[in-house]
């Protein structure tokens, strides 16, 4: 079963399971795994969504031998990162870590906590899946691509840098978003010749923000997926040049990303959209995992790129709903 919400929509909605069509697809971060659920999309009302209430204590799945990372180590770590992207001259390296909450004593409410999320996250996909013993839950602004099926009209949006709402942007963060917009903008322009580019502004979520250029083009709609498949991963989820970070951030990171980081594609009549998951977790009857990460340039500084994780980490954190 799956549920989600559009931005800035009140309808929750799922799919009906009812007929072969493809609605919408998790795929990995290294597109190596993917999870479809099929029929067409409908809409659901809050009482009937609220009648089959699951808690966390209902998945099939324990988490088992799982190590967190400590502040310590990440510390260390994202230092070394920093040598390194010195060292390489990038603009910018993604690095991601995982949260650990443990639900042995407690258990969360998912349904209510997806409802917390739509309310706390108005401008935000929000989803919530459970399929083949995987629970998902996630909300995020961060539209990897949309097509107007009507118009051929494709939009896309770069979205990076991470800092609480009421601060004041440095040139650490102008400096890791700039290389997003100009990936995303020499992409377009390979398969457009009406490209627009809006000017930079700042994107809230919740107790953050982001900086965030939108872009339009219009596309042949036999190149969406190649477009998409160029565009993914961004440098906002990995860093650039792509496969040299990549292949760094599989040096760095001890853990598979799973769908952190990777893509949602939910097709309807009017429309195709491609959604980042970010600020998401998947759960497990006796845990949680958060997934959450940063953009690491040679001024990061290690204790606020700490920070910064643990602000996103908030984003799930604070909307659980705990029976």
């Amino acid at each position: 079963m799956i549920y989600f919400r559009f931005p800035f929509s009140d309808q929750i909605l799922t799919t009906d399971e009812i007929s072969a069509q493809k609605s919408v697809g998790f795929v990995s971060f290294d597109t190596n795994e993917i999870i479809d659920f099929n029929g067409n999309i409908k809409e659901v009302s809050l009482g009937e969504f609220l009648e089959n209430t699951i808690n966390s204590d209902a998945l099939s799945s324990q988490l088992i031998g799982f190590k967190e990372e400590k502040e310590i180590d990440y510390l260390s770590k994202i230092q070394q990162v920093i040598n390194f992207v010195k060292e390489n001259q990038l603009s910018k390296l993604v690095i991601s870590r995982r949260e650990l909450l443990n639900l042995e004593i407690q258990k969360v409410n998912l349904s209510q906590t997806f409802l917390n999320l739509c309310k706390a996250y108005p401008n935000a996909f929000v989803y919530f899946f459970i399929k083949d013993g995987k629970c998902w839950m996630g909300a995020f602004s961060e539209v990897l691509g949309k097509l107007n099926k009507k118009t051929s009209e494709f939009e896309t949006m770069s979205l990076a840098g991470t800092i609480p709402v009421d601060e004041v942007w440095t040139s650490k963060e102008i400096e890791e978003q700039q290389p997003v917009t100009d990936y995303i903008k020499n992409i377009l322009k390979e398969y457009s010749t009406e490209v627009t580019q809006s000017e930079t502004y700042d994107h809230p979520s919740g107790t953050i923000k982001h900086l965030r250029t939108d872009f339009k083009a219009k596309i042949k709609r036999e190149d969406l997926e190649k477009i998409i498949s160029e565009l993914h991963p961004t440098p906002a989820v990995c860093g650039f040049p792509k496969e040299f970070c990549r292949n760094a951030i599989a040096e760095f990171e001890d853990h598979p990303r799973r769908f952190y980081a990777g893509y949602i594609k939910v097709e309807t009549d009017e429309t195709i959209q491609y959604f980042v998951n970010l600020r998401c977790a998947e759960f497990f009857q006796n845990a949680a995992v958060l997934y959450v990460g940063g953009g690491i340039t040679a001024d990061s500084s290690p204790e606020k790129e700490w920070r910064e994780t643990e602000l996103k980490a908030g984003a799930i954190l604070k909307n659980l709903s705990y029976n």
